[in-house]
């Protein structure tokens, strides 16, 4: 999931579609790449239980001991954030081959190797942590608030995939756009859906993803809303969402997918 503007719903798509995908039978693995660890407090781990996660990975290329931990959700695993990960990106500039990081550590690992999906959730911006997260991803989804402006940014956003793609990484697309915080009730997001799938089309998925309070209180419980409330409408949208990518990716559970975040 990647959008360099932030409280777009990129980490609460993050963990409920890994949760969803989990949920549905695949075996996923969620990285946070945020610095903020939200994703990580959004599945229940606390923040002084995030030692040898991302920051390790990227800088040793290693696993701390019991760095990929279990979650609420059976099928979905987690890589948390710690705090060293801030400082990632100001170290990162001087190591040779720096925006392959995490690709290598991906492909060298034989812990990746079990897993259908692989999540990557990155920060807001198009720094370092993003540009390693879109190295080494085939796909990028990009969340959309239903709001005034939502599509200033996009463009920009487009540019450094594209460019991506030219530089580091052949295989990197876009897997699509998802409209977020969604209220029929409000003109304003029919507005911005409409101008969304006028002008990426096919790109938009199908499933949006309502405003809904329950998708805002599950993260204080440490659990995806598909646990802490699977009958609301934010926690079916996310399902919904789950089956129409797994589809559209062509996920099946002898193959291995990874869909950046």
């Amino acid at each position: 999931m990647a959008n360099q503007k932030g409280g777009v719903g990129k980490t609460t798509t993050a963990v409920n579609l890994a949760a969803a995908l989990a949920i549905a039978g695949f075996s996923v693995l969620l990285i946070d790449m945020d610095p903020q660890g939200n994703a990580s407090t959004g599945l229940g781990v606390t923040r002084a239980n995030r030692h040898g996660g991302t920051y390790n990975l990227l800088m040793d290329g290693d696993l701390g001991d019991e760095a990929i931990r279990a979650t609420p959700v059976p099928g979905l695993s987690l890589l948390a954030s710690d705090g060293d990960l801030a400082g990632a990106e100001v170290e990162l500039v001087p190591e040779a081959k720096r925006e392959f990081r995490l690709k290598n550590a991906l492909a060298d690992l034989p812990e990746f190797a079990a897993y259908h999906v692989i999540l990557l959730d990155c920060p807001p911006g198009l720094g370092l942590l993003t540009l390693n997260a879109l190295v080494a991803s085939n796909g990028v989804i990009v969340p959309l608030q239903c709001e005034f402006y939502a599509l200033e940014g996009i463009s920009s956003l487009m540019h450094t995939i594209e460019a991506v793609r030219r530089r580091f990484n052949a295989g990197l697309r876009l897997s699509g756009i998802l409209l977020t915080m969604f209220d029929r009730r409000n003109s304003l997001s029919g507005l911005v859906e409409k101008d969304a799938r006028d002008h990426f089309g096919d790109w938009v998925f199908d499933i949006t993803i309502p405003r809904n309070i329950r998708v805002s209180e599950a993260p204080s419980h440490g659990i995806p809303v598909l646990l802490y409330d699977p009958k609301s409408p934010g926690a079916m949208s996310y399902t919904a969402l789950g089956a129409e990518i797994a589809k559209k990716e062509k996920i099946v559970q002898a193959d291995r997918v990874k869909i950046d975040g």
